[in-house]
């Protein structure tokens, strides 16, 4: 009996672990598979016109079900006795009408029917949405769908609206992507920038391209700052006789490093760096909002949706939600979103990032 009890647990055991090995076989066979999968490039447009209008459509069915059979009934019949009447009252004149009609169209001059007014086209609004991450990776994206825009964009007509959502990274990723905003207002677009959760640091830098920056009461907006850290292994290394030989051409090829020992003068150089990083971010800022008081707004601090705007960080407390309901009623509304298959590799890069990521906001960690 108690031999059928260890086999048993044996058995269970070696199951167990068939069944984890078969899972992750079986998930990377399907990244295999997606990765190989070679689809061009595609950029989708939904028209969120229609999408709001199914929703009308879908709420108004449920709501008009509630009401009761007796009540349609007599909605319906008051209607018929309507028309009856409209009909048995109309009658006799019926005849009169007629022959004054006739009359009355021989003896009109024969003058040419005038031509039915062209209806204006409604204004269009173009839609994109921005999630970023330290890379600022869905710059890629937002290039390609910056660009289908301009294809077909009508200076001081058209609008766009940026869906943002970013706590900021890399100082060139975010660099070009407020660069790829500014190519909308550069082609005499209205820029409006919504912000629903997060836009801080290079974050804001896009967010500051907009003529308009709209924030939900509880966003966050601001840390107008630059912030670096590098660990340094130096001291390890040497207690472990390991020696590390740094070569650089250039005196400050290198002014801090993982590895080898820093000095208080490439200190003091990459201070120097961190500051002149600011400072043009500063100037950036004075460009497109020159109205903010960078003494009081550029100390690296961030505010809610209400204190930004007090601040003049932002212009107007609304979500994105509202505004893209509101633009639907009065122009078409287009949303675009640029698809761009990624490896294996990729997939794995992406994930290890967000992974790193995630643990730097846990620790309170903001980047630029």
């Amino acid at each position: 009996m108690e031999f059928l009890q260890e086999y048993g647990l044996f058995l269970a055991k070696v199951a167990t672990a068939v069944i984890a090995v078969l899972i992750v076989l079986s998930a990377v066979a399907g990244l295999v598979a997606r990765s190989r999968d070679r689809r061009p490039d595609r950029l989708s447009v939904k028209r969120l016109n229609d999408r709001f209008e199914r929703m009308e459509k879908t709420v108004r069915r449920a709501v008009e079900r509630r009401r009761g059979r007796v009540e349609r009934l007599r909605d319906w019949a008051t209607r018929k006795l309507a028309r009856k009447g409209a009909e048995t009252s109309g009658t006799g004149a019926t005849a009169e009408q007629d022959t004054a009609t006739d009359e009355q169209t021989r003896d009109a001059p024969d003058t040419a029917q005038p031509e039915m007014e062209t209806p204006t086209e409604r204004p269009r609004v173009y839609v994109l949405r921005f999630e970023g991450d330290i890379r600022a990776s869905s710059v890629e994206s937002l290039r390609e769908e910056i660009t289908a825009i301009l294809t077909m964009a009508r200076p001081e007509q058209d609008r766009a609206i940026v869906c943002l959502e970013s706590p900021g990274g890399l100082v060139p990723s975010y660099g070009l992507a407020a660069a790829q905003l500014a190519r909308l207002r550069e082609a005499g677009m209205d820029l409006t920038v919504t912000v629903d959760r997060v836009a801080a640091s290079g974050g804001y830098m896009m967010a500051a391209v907009g003529h308009r920056i709209v924030a939900a009461p509880f966003a966050v907006l601001g840390s107008i700052g630059v912030v670096a850290q590098i660990p340094n292994f130096h001291r390890w290394l040497t207690r472990n006789d390991i020696d590390i030989e740094l070569l650089t051409a250039g005196e400050y090829k290198r002014t801090l490093t993982m590895l080898g020992e820093n000095t208080d003068e490439g200190r003091k150089k990459f201070r120097e760096q961190l500051e002149e990083a600011h400072e043009l971010f500063k100037t950036f800022l004075t460009r497109y909002r020159p109205q903010l008081d960078l003494e009081q707004v550029a100390t690296g601090e961030h505010w809610y949706g209400e204190q930004a705007r007090e601040m003049g960080l932002a212009d107007e407390l609304r979500t994105s939600d509202d505004l893209l309901l509101e633009l639907t009623r009065e122009a078409d509304v287009f949303e675009l979103t640029y698809h761009r298959p990624q490896t294996l590799g990729r997939r794995v890069t992406v994930a290890m990032e967000s992974f790193l990521e995630r643990i730097l906001r846990s620790q309170g960690e903001t980047r630029m």
